[in-house]
């Protein structure tokens, strides 16, 4: 009888660690940390105009393959930008004037920053700049953009359709349009 009861015993503490384990790896993968990396890294600044949603241990990716993590975001009040530190892996040199810009995973995905290296025969090292920035593109910026933009050509058309129409198409469209007509039959 004890037999059985220490095996089920076992079992029911095997089946209780590994839920704990299925639940850690959850909250890690949730919690965007489950990549975490012990290689040696190495710190860049980077200043944006418009960050968008972009979050500390974001990706930061080049050519699709991560190669870092934001490490942090903060504002510059010397030129009212976002300053955000960027970790890359030791493993992976870029060069001086490698450019940097948010970008989007998918339509409304997560936010990360994409790395397009340079030609600079120097590379870069811990605590240097890249000055060569795109900020966040912002969606609602974009709609808001396009209303606008709707707008002011529908209140353009109106003075435009006040103008007499011509009356008669010119001879030069009539012409193409009997060219047209024939080389479809």
């Amino acid at each position: 009888m004890t037999m059985k009861k220490s095996v089920l015993d076992f079992w029911v503490g095997l089946f209780v660690v590994l839920g704990f384990i299925a639940v850690l790896f959850l909250a890690l993968k949730a919690g965007n940390m489950s990549s975490l990396s012990f290689q040696p890294t190495y710190a860049v600044k980077l200043k944006f105009d418009n960050i968008g949603g972009l979050k500390v241990r974001a990706p930061v990716k080049s050519a699709g393959v991560v190669v870092g993590r934001v490490a942090s975001i903060g504002f510059d009040t010397s030129s009212y930008q976002a300053l955000v530190t960027i970790d890359i892996d030791k493993q992976y040199p870029f060069p001086k004037d490698t450019s940097a810009k948010i970008l989007t995973a998918g339509l409304l995905g997560e936010q990360y920053i994409g790395l397009q290296p340079g030609g600079d025969d120097q590379m870069l090292k811990a605590g240097d700049t890249i000055s060569m920035t795109q900020s966040a593109i912002v969606l609602e910026n974009l709609i808001g953009q396009f209303l606008y933009n709707k707008a002011a050509d529908a209140g353009g058309s109106k003075s435009s359709s006040a103008a007499p129409a011509p009356a008669a198409p010119s001879a030069a469209s009539a012409s193409a349009g009997a060219v047209a007509s024939g080389a479809g039959s």
